[in-house]
């Protein structure tokens, strides 16, 4: 696969139709078949097939299911590779689990590490221990599910990320919350990240903003769109930038050395 020096990406903040798979999928559909040609990468929320339920054991699906399929099947006639997070059972236990497939089929998945125990989570669910990190179009991309923002060792740049992606269903109760942990997850990684969100209120009665975006490593947010609304946000991101950027100011070269597990 070709390096892309300019990679388009586009964040899905719309409203989930509560544990309803079928109509989530024909809702996306429409609108990533009119993105063909222009976006390379679509990232879809949090459970965006079902919503943040909790009833893993009623609405999870196997990776040969139907919605992996529709993935790999939309993938491939649109040429834009699609992820986000759904509910996944996999050896009798359930996952909240990021899958992202690229238009010639490779599927790579993450496992939701850090679960929302205050919401029941860690009942229903059960946690992964990978990092997950894709190389596509010679961009490498590091993707996380929501809480996993609270957690910055766990997201560290280990000098192999130029790209985070955090897919999520935050509440709104918590917005400002959410925008800053985006903006240090950047900077301190000096890495681009994606942050996407949905919109609207689900069957809890919670409520979310939306306020997804695209912020630089500097922790400017790029994205000048109305972040609030229901619609696709698109924006490009330059790796020359990016590389320029960590050769004028090396911070990495100072950096503590962790354990990740």
């Amino acid at each position: 696969m070709e390096t892309k020096d300019i990679l388009r990406i586009t964040l899905a903040q719309v409203n989930l139709v509560w544990e309803n798979p079928e109509l989530n999928r024909l809702n996306f559909e429409m609108q990533i078949r009119e993105l063909s040609g222009k976006s390379d990468l679509v990232i879809l929320p949090e459970t965006f097939t079902t919503g943040f339920s909790m009833r893993a054991c009623n609405l999870a699906e196997p990776m040969d299911g139907p919605t992996v399929n529709w993935m790999l099947n939309l993938s491939r006639a649109s040429g834009i590779a699609i992820g986000g997070s759904l509910i996944i059972r996999e050896n009798s236990l359930n996952y909240n689990r990021f899958v992202f497939v690229a238009p010639a089929g490779e599927i790579s998945c993450y496992d939701k590490r850090h679960l929302f125990s205050i919401g029941g989570e860690s009942i229903s669910f059960t946690a992964g221990n990978q990092r997950m990190i894709v190389n596509f179009h010679g961009w490498r991309i590091a993707f996380y599910i929501c809480y996993d923002v609270r957690f910055p060792v766990w997201c560290r740049n280990l000098k192999d990320t130029d790209l985070m992606i955090f897919t999520a269903n935050w509440p709104a109760s918590r917005n400002e919350v959410w925008k800053t942990l985006l903006k240090a997850r950047a900077i301190e990684n000096q890495v681009y990240v994606a942050g996407v969100n949905r919109v609207g209120k689900d069957g809890n009665d919670i409520s979310y903003i939306g306020e997804s975006q695209i912020i630089n490593p500097r922790g400017e947010v790029l994205s000048g769109y109305d972040r609030t609304i229901d619609g696709y946000l698109s924006y490009d991101i330059s790796l020359k930038e990016l590389n320029d950027f960590r050769a004028k100011f090396p911070v990495a070269n100072d950096a503590d050395q962790f354990s990740i597990i």
